[in-house]
């Protein structure tokens, strides 16, 4: 069975056909792209892949990497790394993400809810934007439910 995205997922890394997952309390290998297990979540959930990145370009006006969201109730809100097409795009749940910064190495450092650290090789301004995208995405669907409950 594939991987069911939850609150406790941390981040899905690529590893050529296979995907490594990080929870809050365990790390597995899952034997599909995360691709394959994103587009799979996203079916579970009513939706396509494209038609959740269609949705968040929508909201926050941002057609390159936007952020998806997976479950809205659980406030599950994915952020990719790189294109989603780039074999080396990890994805991150934004909402376990307690802070990141650059270090020494112009690595970037993000430090997970669970204390778990992870060094990425990657632009620190454009992963930056990635996550201020994704809190734009998250305001906005806060904003859309207020209005409804006008």
């Amino acid at each position: 069975m594939p991987y069911i995205i939850n609150e406790n997922t941390i981040a899905l890394l690529p590893m050529g056909k296979n995907t490594k997952v990080l929870e809050f309390a365990k790390e597995k290998i899952v034997e599909s792209t995360i691709t394959k297990i994103i587009e799979y979540n996203c079916n579970l959930n009513g939706s396509t892949f494209e038609g959740r990145r269609k949705g968040s370009s929508y909201l926050i006006g941002a057609s390159y990497k936007p952020p998806i969201i997976m479950d809205e109730v659980k406030r599950i809100i994915l952020i990719p790394t790189h294109s989603s097409k780039n074999p080396n795009c990890a994805w991150f749940v934004l909402e376990n993400i307690l802070k990141y910064s650059l270090n020494k190495n112009h690595q970037v450092t993000i430090l997970f809810k669970n204390n778990q650290k992870i060094e990425l090789n990657i632009c620190y301004a454009n992963f930056d934007k990635q996550v201020l995208r994704a809190t734009r995405l998250e305001s906005a669907i806060r904003g859309r439910k207020h209005i409804k409950n006008l």
